[in-house]
């Protein structure tokens, strides 16, 4: 039997079902981009153009002063997010940790709970 290195068919065939996979899903993607440019209507206005999220405009000098609030409410939404999902995989698996599971996560919610009424107290989740 003779050795061979590269066998170009068999490669092709084994890594088809990837290729495919990828090229609808370019395709897809190219198609969805085509059909949105012609479908949906370019009509800009003031409303549209505006800044959102951030509160100040986009295109202006890098060293003005803006609001930090924005950026606290972010941070404090990512925080407390992060730790909403630890419960999922909590719940997933509660049978098989039995009650030292349930305690530790309810001492993590506890800890989260004290957190939230504190930021709530502090005002960081106001917005004048």
């Amino acid at each position: 039997m003779m050795f061979r290195p590269f066998c170009g068919e068999r490669m092709l065939e084994n890594y088809f079902a990837v290729l495919l996979f990828v090229a609808v899903g370019i395709g897809f993607g190219v198609a969805l981009l085509v059909a949105g440019a012609i479908v949906a209507p370019h009509r800009p206005d003031s409303a549209k153009l505006s800044p959102y999220e951030c509160g100040f405009e986009a295109f202006e000098d890098a060293r003005m002063k803006f609001d930090v609030r924005y950026y606290l409410v972010a941070i404090l939404f990512i925080l407390f997010d992060l730790e909403i999902a630890f419960l999922f995989p909590w719940a997933v698996v509660l049978k098989e940790i039995g009650f030292f599971g349930f305690s530790a996560m309810m001492i993590f919610l506890g800890i989260l709970i004290v957190g939230f009424i504190y930021e709530w107290k502090k005002g960081a989740l106001d917005w004048e």
